[in-house]
């Protein structure tokens, strides 16, 4: 069921549910999440089953504040809290030291947590909402809410095609940023990129007074994060990255065979009217973040069998597309 997020009526069902350990549908700026208490075991359990996600595999906590943090991290080094200071609410992850006895069950079994502090105000007020409830709901553990590996949702209808009518969902509207938050290392001296998103590691670098290393330039010992599976954001189609000489001799080479072929592509291509699947990407990565998943959707529901991509920039604030479609295009 599908509730429009602005009425406070709607915002107290979800605490509701979330209060009787049931999972919520919640709009985040990134993506939307599958939402359950982070302290209710049960809850969290039910999470993992209902994307058939392995329980080893962490989920992020989400906090209403910098504050709410605490809760969940065992120690905050001072690189993580000027993080914290410069881009929460938004969408970053900081994977911390977790306090002993807390998000166990969603830190799939680690001694760290990743936390994370949504930007959208339909998030924010269900989170503050959580935590003025008795007793206190501290932090929703919520993955993006779509089956394990597959495309994330960035709208409400694509949260209830997934799953169905019985799940609560509350409509946040199409979601502002679109791919998933960056996530940051923060258990060793020094922070470290393990997911790229829309914020730049010169950025980041420039926030927190170090510079954020690679997770190559490191021994491999990095906490396991979400969404950095190398094959992870596949739609049922099979996904290929090609540069723009490649997309055009493959759609001359298949000519009228093409119809049930997709080009999601930023040069001009020459196509025939059977090319009734070529869609522009935008020049620029916000609004190419934006509308990636939804698009990759849609292709999926007009029936396309390939979906040919031209490969991202190589520039830094393409980082996160880029990473997205290399997943996606792993699962083939």
């Amino acid at each position: 069921m599908i509730l429009d997020g602005t009425p406070d009526s709607s915002v107290q069902a979800a605490v509701q549910a979330l209060a009787r350990g049931d999972l919520l549908g919640l709009p985040t700026e990134t993506v939307y999440g599958l939402a359950a208490d982070a302290d209710n075991e049960a809850a969290v359990a039910r999470i993992f089953t209902t994307k058939g996600r392995p329980a080893n595999h962490p989920l992020i906590v989400h906090v209403a504040d910098a504050g709410g943090a605490l809760h969940y991290a065992g120690s905050l080094p001072t690189f993580a809290q000027r993080l914290m200071a410069a881009f929460w609410p938004g969408p970053l992850t900081l994977i911390v030291p977790r306090r002993e006895g807390v998000a166990r069950a969603a830190a799939g079994g680690q001694d760290s947590v990743g936390l994370r502090c949504p930007a959208h105000p339909v998030a924010q007020r269900v989170l503050a909402a959580c935590a003025a409830h008795q007793p206190a709901i501290r932090g929703l553990a919520a993955p993006s809410a779509n089956r394990f590996g597959r495309v994330s949702p960035t709208t409400a209808r694509h949260v209830q095609d997934e799953f169905g009518d019985a799940l609560l969902v509350l409509d946040g509207g199409a979601c502002s940023v679109g791919i998933e938050s960056t996530i940051i290392d923060c258990t060793r001296a020094a922070p470290v990129l393990l997911r790229p998103g829309m914020l730049s590691r010169e950025r980041l670098s420039s926030a927190c007074g170090q510079r954020v290393l690679l997770k190559e330039e490191l021994p491999a010992h990095e906490p396991r994060a979400s969404g950095t599976l190398l094959m992870h954001y596949a739609p049922r189609a099979t996904v290929r990255l090609m540069n723009a000489q490649e997309l055009q001799a493959g759609l001359d080479l298949l000519g009228e065979d093409a119809a049930h072929v997709a080009v999601y592509a930023r040069s001009p291509l020459r196509a025939t009217a059977r090319h009734r699947l070529l869609r522009r990407m935008p020049d620029d990565s916000a609004a190419a973040a934006r509308q990636l998943f939804a698009q990759l959707r849609a292709f999926d529901d007009a029936g396309a069998h390939l979906i040919w991509v031209e490969t991202p920039p190589t520039d830094t604030e393409w980082d996160g597309v880029r990473d997205r479609l290399q997943r996606a295009a792993a699962a083939r």
